[in-house]
């Protein structure tokens, strides 16, 4: 595949960006760095290769539940901007229409 200023033109148009010549020749070659490695890739021999889904072959590796404490109401209190001792107060943002 050939990468030309039509190219990065009309890549740059879909990405809504725009480029100065200097920043097209920068584009341009990146665009040909990165097909030539794909083009080395596919140079390997991948036969017989199972494809790859996952990192690793573990299940579901779930944590065991355990109960641990947390923090007392008052804790999660002492720091808030206004209380009433039981809950935090916040301001209202939905408005009751008459």
């Amino acid at each position: 595949m050939e990468v030309n200023d039509a190219l990065v033109q009309n890549l740059a148009n879909l990405a809504r960006l725009q480029f100065n010549d200097q920043e097209k020749e920068i584009i341009k070659q990146d665009l040909q760095r990165m097909i030539h490695f794909v083009d080395k890739l596919n140079e390997l021999n991948t036969e017989g290769v199972e494809p790859l889904l996952h990192m690793t072959d573990a299940i579901n590796v779930l944590r065991e539940d355990e109960v641990k404490g947390s923090i007392s109401r008052e804790e999660a209190l002492k720091n808030a901007p206004d209380s009433d001792g039981t809950f935090f107060k916040v301001p209202k943002v939905i408005k009751k229409q008459e």
